[in-house]
């Protein structure tokens, strides 16, 4: 039996939400519908999208290869109703978005060049600030969307969220680093390293975390909001860094002096996506927004 669009959007509200009460109370239908259709699909595909636990789902590797490829059926499936619906007046009104620091130049940029040029008539605000004061303006009405880490997303009672990229960790190494050698590194090889740690939307509180339950303890040897000075600070050999591939870019200045390895054993991952007020409804630019945002997300 193949598996139907309400299974992936099941399967893809379970995975932002974590919990099976958080995808059904977001679908607005039952817990059973839920867990039906992701074990379904589960059957269908014969992989394991979710280990279960008591306090929720964690997402598999599988399930989290599986995420790209439903969430970009998805978006395709909004884009083909899109394509052949009727001509309507070009969209105008005013359309305030908040980014926070991480994000703004790694997933914000392209996604505004192209709401930008679908929607020339809309004045458009951008706000960068924390996620946390994000989310406060975002229950407040005084921000219409949002791009941003929300895997560590707090008000999920008020907020809905829908995943635009999910970057597991990596390590970033001088050239000519012993660890360089390796295809892949464990986090225990890391214990006596001096660490740069980025201080962005809680990343450093997150590595501290990830250090921490591999029972190494982090030596800093700098702590920075730049991602730029972090790559300049590991190209010069002052330290390593551990941070999300979404930042990672080898064509920058410091690319050719710096590596990115991957990190062995059971590492949390970076979720960014689009965030609006749940129950309220959204304004045509908004919904505009967050459709230029799915398909940004299956142009990557």
């Amino acid at each position: 039996m193949a598996f139907t669009l309400r299974q992936l959007r099941y399967f893809v509200a379970a995975a932002e939400s974590g919990t099976v009460s958080g995808a059904a109370q977001s679908l607005a239908i039952s817990q059973s519908s839920v867990t039906e259709a992701v074990r379904e699909l589960e059957a269908d595909l014969g992989v394991q999208l979710f280990e279960r636990h008591p306090r929720g789902l964690e997402i598999t590797q599988k399930g989290h290869q599986f995420l790209r490829h439903a969430a970009a059926i998805l978006a395709d499936v909004a884009d083909a109703r899109k394509a052949v619906a009727l001509d309507r007046e070009p969209l105008s009104g005013r359309l305030n978005v908040g980014v926070t620091s991480l994000v703004a130049g790694y997933v914000l940029s392209d996604i505004l060049a192209r709401f930008r040029r679908a929607n020339p008539n809309v004045e458009v605000t951008a706000l960068e600030d924390s996620g946390d004061y994000l989310e406060h303006l975002l229950v407040g009405g005084e921000l219409d969307v949002a791009v941003m880490v929300t895997s560590n997303l707090r008000d999920r009672m008020a907020l809905q969220a829908e995943i635009l990229e999910v970057s597991p960790y990596q390590l970033w190494l001088p050239n000519g680093h012993e660890l360089a050698t390796r295809t892949s590194v464990a986090i225990e090889d890391l214990a006596g390293e001096p660490m740069i740690m980025l201080r962005l939307d809680e990343i450093e509180e997150a590595t501290r975390k990830l250090l921490g339950a591999f029972g190494a303890r982090p030596r800093v040897a700098f702590r920075t909001r730049s991602v730029e000075a972090v790559r300049s600070l590991v190209a010069t050999g002052a330290g390593v860094a551990l941070l999300p591939e979404l930042v990672y870019r080898r064509w920058s200045l410091e690319g050719d002096r710096i590596v990115s390895r991957d990190v062995s054993g059971s590492l949390p991952v970076v979720q960014v996506g689009v965030v609006w007020r749940k129950g309220a409804p959204l304004a045509a630019p908004a919904r505009e927004f967050i459709m230029a945002a799915q398909t940004q997300r299956v142009a990557r």
